[in-house]
């Protein structure tokens, strides 16, 4: 057995004997980079706390990781189908891990969102070079059950990221969040030379840097906007982001209808399939990301789970995703793609619909069903939109149509978290503020428990801890009197801490139902768009004789 594979998959006339393995390595790819954002949910509270960062800063070690993903995975798709598409993958995987490194060093808040724009732009290089080095070295037959694998592992690392984070911050720091991915890459590149054939688009032609630029220049717009506009205010910044999106993508659309070699055809919207595919991918990761974002901190504040506990208890959602998975494997096939992606979008309303029964009584047994329902749904409708997707795009331009489903993807769940989770500080805001009317909370302490439920915590964590004070103080008092006033004024700031526990749990109790009500009517909306735009019978994937072009042996 050859110690790297140097063959081009073009250049065989069967299918590439070790292509299972292959893909195994492309999923483990795929992993890495879907675990640096969810694993950064439950390693959030340390990292806030040891480099004390204010809700801006918190916010952007998130996003600033997303607006290079986001926005460079078209340019990059296309230089990586012409030049080298593993190459893209190894070499996104080394400033990948790089990011990671400087990630695990960082001592500031700059430090980290740089670390985490480094990481956001290997993963620009990698996401689409998975999706297509899988569809070129499958053959047709095989490229549905290939790419359902694909998704469930992408189900398995929105509820893995988690529980490693988590198994990891029992004994170590925040930072080691970081450096988990440095091995992993390690092992994925050698995979990569070894057991994945190179790969590249025979006649790609000049690439179209110019749609490139001004796809990078509106699509980081538009996440900008996303992330600024619902967190911050839509102040200047965020207005004129709005401007440069919409005047980018008007710019990219003319550039493109009107450019003989496009980066991106655009008239490809007009096709059902393929631009229902998109809305669904985009609709459900919106649901999907702001579920996770609210639910993670439901189990950690609210119910008191530390990190390990919560990544447990998102278990039932990646056992789920795989069931579903096979369930679409088998459906598909059988009924058509419009109905195991409408199924799937039910369910994922379904699931968003059961989480407005969240209140403060709730327990983690009511969280099992809705997860076990959104895991389903993911593994339904996912994987026959990528599976289109990618079917709607020649062997030259695979990199450039796994971009297309990636960038639906990301920036779907840049929405969720963004709108979502506006929406539900805003909830939890004006919950927690009609729970202590009449309180005698200073104006001070209620706005900065209105932050955030952290922030609330803490704040009813401080009138414990003052109470404890005068107790201690009540303790060493010599005059009798004294003592017994002290005590008084400590029963009355413990019955005021958990009152004030008791506020902020249930106010964010309701927040979460709230947003989840939204969440629930968006989605169902969207459902009902979706099918009317999937037509009723899959037709079969294949493509137009002037579009596909000959691959060349001469890969790299």
């Amino acid at each position: 057995m050859r110690l790297v594979m140097t063959e081009p998959v073009e250049g065989t006339d069967r299918p590439y004997a070790r292509r299972w393995w292959a893909l195994l390595v492309l999923c483990l790819s795929l992993l890495i980079i879907v675990m640096a954002n969810t694993a950064l949910t439950v390693a959030a509270p340390d990292m806030t706390e040891d480099l004390g960062l204010s809700s801006a800063d918190l916010q952007w070690v998130i996003d600033g990781y997303t607006v290079p993903y986001a926005a460079l995975m078209l340019l990059l798709g296309a230089i990586g189908d012409k030049y080298s598409r593993r190459g893209a993958l190894v070499l996104g995987l080394v400033v990948f891990g790089g990011g990671a490194v400087s990630g695990y060093l960082a001592g500031s808040a700059t430090a980290v969102i740089a670390a985490r724009a480094v990481m956001g732009a290997g993963a620009a290089m990698i996401m689409p070079a998975t999706l297509s080095l899988l569809a070129a070295t499958f053959p047709r037959a095989e490229r549905a059950k290939a790419i359902t694998l694909w998704t469930a592992t992408a189900g398995l690392a929105i509820a893995a990221g988690p529980l490693v984070a988590g198994a990891l911050l029992e004994h170590h720091g925040w930072s080691s969040t970081f450096l988990i991915n440095v091995p992993v890459a390690a092992l994925a590149v050698v995979g990569a030379f070894v057991l994945v054939p190179p790969s590249r688009a025979a006649d790609r032609g000049r690439i179209d840097y110019g749609g490139g630029l001004l796809s990078v220049m509106w699509i980081a717009a538009l996440v900008y906007m996303i992330i600024e506009g619902p967190h911050f205010g839509w102040g200047a910044e965020a207005i004129t982001a709005a401007v440069v999106a919409g005047a980018g993508l008007v710019a990219f659309v003319v550039w493109e209808l009107r450019h003989p070699r496009p980066l991106l055809d655009v008239r490809r919207f007009t096709d059902r399939r393929f631009a229902g595919s998109n809305l669904a991918v985009a609709l459900f990761f919106l649901a999907v990301f702001g579920a996770f974002y609210y639910l993670t901190q439901h189990l950690q504040f609210v119910l008191g789970y530390d990190a390990l506990d919560t990544g447990v208890r998102m278990l039932p959602l990646a056992g789920a995703v795989f069931v579903g998975s096979a369930l679409t494997g088998y459906l598909t096939p059988r009924v058509g793609m419009k109905w195991t992606v409408t199924a799937g979008m039910v369910g994922g309303t379904a699931a968003l619909a059961l989480l407005t029964q969240v209140d403060s009584g709730s327990s983690y047994g009511d969280f099992v069903a809705p997860l076990v329902v959104l895991g389903l749904a993911i593994g339904l409708a996912l994987s026959p939109c990528t599976d289109a997707i990618m079917g709607a795009f020649p062997e030259s331009e695979l990199g450039v149509g796994g971009a297309v489903n990636d960038t639906s993807l990301e920036l779907g769940g840049s929405l969720g978290i963004a709108v979502l989770g506006s929406l539900l500080a805003t909830s939890y805001s004006g919950h927690l503020s009609d729970a202590t009317a009449g309180s005698e909370l200073p104006a001070s302490s209620l706005e900065t428990a209105q932050d955030s439920v952290g922030a609330g915590y803490a704040v009813a964590q401080g009138i414990g801890d003052k109470a404890r004070q005068l107790a201690e103080q009540a303790a060493h008092a010599s005059d009798p009197q004294q003592a017994e006033r002290l005590k008084a004024q400590a029963g009355q700031l413990v019955d005021g801490a958990r009152q004030m526990a008791d506020a902020v749990g249930s106010s964010f109790a309701d927040a979460v139902a709230h947003t989840s009500l939204v969440g629930a009517v968006v989605l169902g909306v969207g459902t009902v768009i979706v099918a009317l735009l999937l037509p009723g019978r899959d037709k079969p994937a294949a493509e137009p004789a002037e579009d596909r072009e000959p691959e060349s042996a001469g890969a790299r």
